[in-house]
């Protein structure tokens, strides 16, 4: 990795949320002072919203690490949920085994747990996050916990964090109950090119880097087109960049790297990729209109990508990514030039929906000439071979364990090679030298 030659002590440009890289914006600070006023006020709870990567989860983290000990936490991040399984997962979170309970007895039981909890002077706060994927009936849920109280406060605290859809489904009709509910909304937009400049020195400076300068002044014009002051974005295209100069044996992030690492990503510029998604998304609220999308948010088994570019259904494939669990597999994804992102949320490029996986697990590099699987600092790792690996470069065949799942690696380069010698030499089979006699195998018919 790029980190000794950079002199760095860690990676700079993670996707995980860490909160020690947090650099607060002013719009940044802002958001997490409504976070915290939760802790102190009760009439009501606080809506956050921010596009893909704008820095929400990394905010939760900070203001969760923070808080006093005093106040007792529900965090919930898998969303797509019925009703009944939304209260569960809240009683999880508050040391309960729900899973036979009726839905009655759920209710009862949170009930009880919140007022116990005010009785003994202790605050409970209930964070959502991806709360733009809750549906209807869930939200009214929601609507009814944040209802309980004593004869002089409310007893539970809320924090809803999610994309912009969640404004647009909490404007509904049906939920002006809710709505009224709601003491502080706040909206986190994109950094300015000042502020893009500010967070990047930040994080190195967190990752070691001290007053050296490792992006040369020129590049941040650069990265700003192409992220437009998305944090997530600004983090790959930055990551790539510094890969890309420390192959190139530079000590410095210079344009060149820059267009290297954009090359290699397939972006377009952030302008144009956003007319993209608006485009999308106008065509999605198209179809909800016409009855043929489900309400409450896009299919789960197709998220929004993480931090990719749009595909190019017409790029070469290099390899393919079969994801198996309990010897079938589940899924399969082709790789292309550009990187992909594994995780448990929808906002990844390929989404796996267990507990053990992280929210951002790895992700997969593919350039022309190789593929490269990366851990994105997650809980429980990535092994191969059984053992844990931080970055391994993959081969044909290679299996990468991921929580329950298995990252199966097939590189189509090797496919290729093999026919092409096949094609040189007819009537030989390269991998086994064996002439053919043209006697095929029933079981190859089938």
């Amino acid at each position: 990795m790029y980190l000794d030659p950079f002199k760095l002590k860690e990676l700079p440009f993670r996707l995980s949320p860490d909160p020690q890289f947090l650099y607060l914006s002013k719009q940044h600070a802002r958001a997490k002072a409504y976070m915290e006023s939760t802790i102190w006020f009760t009439d009501g709870f606080v809506v956050i919203t921010g596009e893909i990567g704008s820095g929400k989860t990394t905010l939760i983290e900070s203001f969760l690490k923070e808080i006093q000990s005093d106040v007792v936490i529900a965090q919930i991040n898998q969303t797509q949920v019925s009703a009944v399984d939304f209260l569960q997962a809240v009683l999880v979170q508050f040391g309960f085994s729900p899973f036979r309970m009726k839905k009655a007895e759920l209710i009862a039981t949170l009930n009880n747990f919140l007022i116990e909890q005010y009785a003994a002077g202790r605050k409970v706060l209930l964070i959502v996050d991806e709360a733009q994927n809750l549906s209807m009936r869930v939200l009214e849920e929601i609507r009814l916990l944040s209802g309980v109280e004593t004869t002089k406060e409310k007893v539970l605290r809320i924090i809803l964090a999610g994309q912009p859809e969640l404004n647009e489904k909490l404007d509904a009709p049906e939920l002006i109950q809710l709505t009224q509910r709601i003491r502080l909304r706040f909206h986190l937009t994109t950094l300015s090119a000042q502020e893009m400049r500010a967070y990047i020195q930040h994080r190195l400076e967190v990752a070691g880097a001290g007053d050296r300068q490792i992006f040369d002044e020129d590049t941040y014009a650069e990265i700003y087109r192409f992220t437009g002051g998305v944090p997530r974005l600004v983090n790959t295209l930055c990551d790539t960049s510094l890969m890309a100069a420390f192959t190139a044996d530079r000590d410095v992030v210079t344009p060149v790297d820059i267009s290297q690492a954009v090359e290699e990503l397939q972006w377009v510029e952030y302008s144009a990729r956003n007319a993209l998604q608006v485009k999308a998304s106008e065509a999605r609220a198209a179809a909800e209109r016409a009855g043929s999308v489900r309400v409450g948010g896009a299919d789960p088994s197709e998220p929004e990508p993480a931090a990719s570019a749009p595909v190019d259904d017409d790029a070469p494939i290099h390899g393919r990514l079969l994801v198996a669990t309990d010897g079938r597999t589940v899924e399969e994804r082709m790789l292309r030039v550009g990187r992909i992102i594994v995780g448990r949320t929808p906002d990844n490029d390929l989404q796996i929906d267990s507990r053990f996986v992280s929210r951002h697990h790895c992700q997969v590099v593919t350039t022309m000439h190789s593929s490269v699987v990366e851990d994105l600092n997650s809980t429980n790792g990535i092994y191969v071979k059984s053992k844990r690996v931080r970055r391994h470069y993959l081969n044909d065949g290679d299996v990468v364990v991921i929580g329950k799942h298995e990252l199966i690696y097939v590189d189509e380069r090797m496919a290729r090679s093999r026919a092409a010698m096949t094609d040189t030499v007819p009537g030989v089979h390269v991998s086994t030298g064996v002439v053919d006699t043209g006697v095929v195998d029933e079981e190859q018919l089938e």
